[in-house]
C-alpha cells in the first residue's frame, strides 16, 4: 500500500483535519499530515504578506512531501477552501505524474486551468470548509474510501511512447480515422481535446517524452492565445513536440472558440457563426485575424528540432468549413497557407485539395508521418 499524504492548514480546519483522520483510520490508514497553514493566528494580513506567506507554505509542503514519498508514489489529499485548494494545487502540480492526487475543495475558482495538464480528482466539498456537520462528514468519508482505493493500487508503470494527436469535435473524423491507421501500423495513439486547455497536457507530456511522434491536427488553440477565447497559459504549445517527428494540420485554424451564444459581443455575432452546442459558439476568423494567428504558428513551428511537415487540406479546416457549410471561406485558407508557406523554416508545407474530414487526408498525414520515422530509424 502506498504512503498517504494529507495536505491542509491545521490551523483553520482543526475539526475537518481530525474527521478525516479518523476516516483514514476506518479504512485501515494512517495519514502523514504536511501543515500549509499560514500562522497568522487569524490575523488578517494585507495581500503581499499573504501572497509571501502562501509561497513559503507551498515550497516548503513540496519539499516535505518528496521527503516522505522517498522512493515510494503515494497519494496526496488536499482539502482547502480558496486560499488552501490555491496551495494545495501548487503543490499537486509541482509532484510527479505518478503520484495519485486528490482535492477536496470548494471550488472557488474554474478547475480547468489547474488541472488542464495534471490528473488530479476533485471531489467538490459542496458546504465550506468551516467546522464539521453532516453534509462535510459525508464528502470527507466518500473522499478517504477514494484515497484508500487509490493507495491499495500499484503505481502505473511509466507508459511507452507513443503517437500524440490533437483533435476536437470539428476535426473528430480524422481524428478517428488516423488513429485506426496508426494503430494498423503498429503505434499506440494518445489524444488531446485541443480546446484552450488539453494542449497544455500535449505539451507537457511532448515535455516528458511521451511520445515517439506526433500528429498535430487540430491548432485551434493558436486563435485562443492570440486572437480571443479562453485557455490556459501553454507557451510552448507548439513547440514542445517539435523534438520527435511531427506532421502538423490547420484543424480549426478558422474558428474563433467562444462561449454561449448569448454571452458573444454582437459585433462578432455579424460574422458568420453557429452554435456548436448550448455552450459553446465557433465565430469565423476574420482575414488579418488569420494571418494574426498563422504568423504566431509558424514562429512556433521553425522552433523544431525534428523534421516537421505542415499537410494543408485546401478543402476545409474544419466540419463546417466546407462547401455549404456555416463558416466556408476559401480565402481564409488561403491566407493560412500562403503565411504558413513564406515563413518556413525548419518544417515544409504540402497543400493537398481535400477536406480535413476526408479519409483521404488521413492517409496523407499517417504517410508523412510513417515515411519520416522510416527515414529516421524509428520503430
Amino acid at each position: 500500500m502506498r504512503p498517504v499524504v494529507l495536505l491542509m492548514s491545521v490551523e483553520s480546519k482543526r475539526e475537518a483535519a481530525d474527521h478525516v483522520m479518523e476516516a483514514l483510520a476506518a479504512q485501515g490508514m494512517a495519514a502523514n499530515v504536511v501543515d500549509i497553514s499560514l500562522g497568522s493566528g487569524g490575523e488578517v494580513w494585507d495581500g503581499a504578506r499573504k501572497l509571501a506567506a502562501m509561497e513559503r507554505s507551498a515550497q516548503a509542503a513540496i519539499a516535505r512531501v518528496e521527503e516522505i514519498a522517498g522512493a515510494d508514489a503515494p497519494v496526496v489529499l488536499g482539502i482547502g477552501g480558496g486560499t488552501g485548494s490555491d496551495m494545495i494545487l501548487r503543490v499537486m502540480k509541482a509532484l510527479p505524474a505518478t503520484v495519485s492526487k486528490v482535492l477536496v475543495t470548494t471550488l472557488p475558482f474554474d478547475p480547468r486551468a489547474a488541472v488542464a495538464d495534471e490528473s488530479i480528482v476533485i471531489v467538490p466539498s459542496v458546504v465550506d470548509i468551516e467546522g464539521l456537520n453532516a453534509a462535510l462528514r459525508d464528502v470527507l468519508d466518500r473522499s478517504a474510501g477514494i484515497v484508500a482505493g487509490l493507495a491499495r493500487l500499484a503505481p502505473a508503470p511509466a507508459p511507452a511512447p507513443s503517437v500524440g494527436l490533437t483533435t476536437l469535435g470539428i476535426t473528430g473524423a480524422a481524428g478517428v480515422e488516423i488513429t485506426r491507421l496508426l494503430r494498423a501500423a503498429g503505434h499506440e495513439v494518445t489524444a488531446f481535446h485541443a480546446n484552450g486547455f488539453g494542449g497544455a497536457a500535449f505539451a507537457r507530456q511532448a515535455r516528458a517524452g511521451a511520445f515517439s511522434a506526433a500528429i498535430d491536427m487540430t491548432v485551434h488553440e493558436i486563435t485562443r492565445m492570440v486572437v480571443a477565447g479562453t485557455c490556459v497559459e501553454m507557451p510552448d504549445r507548439f513547440s514542445a513536440a517539435g523534438r520527435v517527428p511531427r506532421v502538423v494540420l490547420p484543424g480549426g485554424l478558422n474558428i474563433i472558440g467562444l462561449g454561449a451564444i448569448d454571452s458573444i459581443p454582437p459585433h462578432l455575432l455579424q460574422r458568420a457563426h453557429y452554435r456548436h452546442s448550448a455552450h459553446f459558439t465557433h465565430v469565423k476568423m476574420a482575414p488579418d485575424e488569420m494571418e494574426r494567428a498563422a504568423t504566431a504558428l509558424a514562429a512556433a513551428l521553425n522552433e523544431a528540432t525534428a523534421p516537421t511537415t505542415v499537410l494543408i487540406p485546401m478543402g476545409g479546416f474544419s466540419s463546417e468549413d466546407r462547401t455549404g457549410g456555416a463558416i466556408e471561406d476559401a480565402g481564409l485558407r488561403t491566407i493560412a497557407a500562403d503565411c504558413l508557406d513564406a515563413r518556413a523554416k525548419r518544417y515544409r508545407v504540402v497543400r493537398t485539395t481535400g477536406h480535413i474530414s476526408d479519409p483521404q487526408t488521413a492517409e496523407q498525414a499517417v504517410r508523412h508521418l510513417l515515411d519520416t520515422l522510416a527515414q529516421e530509424g524509428s520503430p
